[in-house]
């Protein structure tokens, strides 16, 4: 069982900064890979970010340049840096993992980018 639990979301201007979180905890051998994704209201979830084992990254065309997906093995820890927020990414965004053949997902945190 592979828990994975998000924070770092909150209320922010447009223009302004977050920082997201994902520890994952329990029982695998690698997430592989991990990532980020968003739901808006009434809007499929999308894919923001994410990133392999080796370091390649993929990126949502909207986040190009405002975002950067890291991630700290040694403490399970996947993260996301925001920048330059937008009005349109406000949204819950969630976790991923992927542990052959399981797909693992967070619980989720709220973004809000608003004047």
């Amino acid at each position: 069982q592979v828990r994975l639990v998000e924070s770092g979301g909150g209320l922010v201007q447009p223009g302004g900064s977050l920082r997201l979180s994902c520890v994952a905890s329990g029982s695998f051998d690698s997430l592989d890979p991990m990532g980020w994704y968003r739901q808006a209201p009434g809007k499929q979830r999308e894919l923001v970010a994410n990133i392999r084992q080796d370091g390649r990254t993929r990126y949502a065309d909207s986040v190009k340049g405002r975002f950067t997906i890291s991630e700290d093995n040694a403490k399970n820890t996947l993260y996301l840096e925001m920048n330059s927020l937008k009005l349109e990414d406000t949204a819950v965004y969630y976790c991923n993992g992927y542990d052959v053949p399981y797909d693992y997902w967070g619980q989720g945190t709220q973004v809000t980018v608003s004047s």
